[in-house]
């Protein structure tokens, strides 16, 4: 049960926000991030905005979360696989490669508005079909394929949720936990030993292995939360929510003033940003609902973001690409509005909503209708709602 009495099983709001929060700030980093600043205070937003980045962390410690609490409580379902699967793939695939057509199958088809820098993408399209995106960058230590690059944290999903069912399965309760603690120190060895070997960040970013521990500290959270355990780890949430905040600040600011020993500590950010969000959803759904943190994350802004945050994960990257293909526009409407720094809101402010347009009705018009198909493979008793 959450603090507030409604079974972990069923649909919380909170959770939503969460997940709201997540591509808000992913949002910042490709239609902010990726701008050119002219200035110190440009620089300052740039870079803060960077941090963003973190929103992916975020996903995936939800995704375990909310995954690992799925596959928990039907363990004594007898359509175990097929529900599981088959309500994944209504969820994922049809906008996924719905996407793929249109940029690989429709648009060589049409010159005049054929985006160039997609033909190097169409050339390795193979890795983007087969959910192989993260591993390709990684081989490539770049961002190489334009319009489509952002599809690796699908692609780390997608591995997770291909084999996670089995290790639920079969393991006990006691020994699930066991898995997700060894997989949460091994994907943060793993980044130590590439780091030392010599490996790029790029790598260390999207090498499934490598993003184990986010996803394993939501697991963890799942199944240590049940079947009462949830009180108890909202009282540990905060002293960890402090303790693994200040780790990420000391570690930024030692790699921002020294350099040194980034090959230590750089690796390292990843399993405190693991754990200070995974503090954050425990406190998501145990707050009393009058407290601020608890206010925002069930806020109807949050949870609207949060509806819509699948669509606007993929197509925010194809829009975004293509408003820095376009960056001499943005000088453009500098000279327009006398301000760069304007110049740089109205083309975030700009991107940002178009992105949300078009996830909206992708998800009205197409991604809604075969949602309602997940219904008919829900385990018993169980809310249908869970997770975006």
């Amino acid at each position: 049960m959450s603090a507030r009495g409604k079974p972990l099983g069923s649909h919380l709001a909170a959770l939503d926000g969460v997940r709201g929060l997540a591509i808000v700030m992913v949002l910042f980093v490709h239609f902010v991030g990726d701008l050119g600043p002219e200035s110190a205070l440009e620089r300052l937003l740039v870079k803060a905005s960077n941090y963003g980045l973190w929103g992916v962390d975020l996903f995936f410690v939800l995704s375990g979360f909310l995954i690992t609490g799925i596959l928990w409580d039907s363990k004594g379902d007898p359509r175990f696989f097929r529900n599981f699967y088959v309500r994944r793939t209504l969820r994922i695939f049809p906008l996924y490669y719905a996407v793929l057509t249109v940029l690989f199958g429709v648009l060589p088809l049409l010159p005049a508005i054929y985006p160039p820098d997609l033909a190097d993408s169409a050339r390795h399209q193979s890795w983007v079909w087969a959910y192989a995106t993260n591993f390709y960058v990684a081989l490539k230590e770049d961002w190489a394929l334009p319009y489509v690059s952002h599809f690796w944290s699908l692609a780390v999903e997608e591995h997770f949720y291909l084999a996670w069912p089995w290790v639920v399965l079969v393991c006990s309760r006691t020994a699930l936990l066991r898995v997700c603690s060894a997989a949460i120190v091994f994907s943060l060895c793993l980044r130590w030993g590439m780091a030392l070997a010599g490996a790029g960040p790029i790598a260390l970013q999207t090498v499934t292995p490598c993003r184990l521990d986010a996803l394993c500290t939501g697991g963890l959270l799942a199944v240590a939360a049940r079947p009462d355990g949830l009180d108890r780890m909202s009282r540990a949430a905060r002293p960890v929510l402090v303790a693994s905040g200040a780790g990420i600040l000391l570690l930024s600011l030692w790699h921002a003033t020294t350099g040194t020993l980034d090959v230590v500590t750089l690796p390292a950010r990843p399993t405190l940003f693991a754990f200070f969000f995974g503090a954050l959803i425990v406190l998501a759904i145990t707050l009393d609902a009058r407290a601020p943190l608890a206010r925002f994350f069930r806020s109807r802004v949050m949870r609207f973001f949060g509806k819509y945050s699948y669509g606007l994960y993929v197509f925010h990257g194809i829009i975004a690409y293509g408003l820095q293909v376009k960056q001499h526009d943005a000088q453009w409407l500098s000279a327009r509005l006398g301000s760069h720094l304007a110049a740089m809101g109205v083309q975030a402010v700009l991107g940002a909503a178009v992105s949300l347009l078009v996830a909206i009705l992708s998800y009205e018009l197409f991604e809604k209708h075969l949602l309602r198909l997940k219904d008919r493979f829900a385990a018993p008793g169980r809310a249908a709602a869970q997770p975006g």
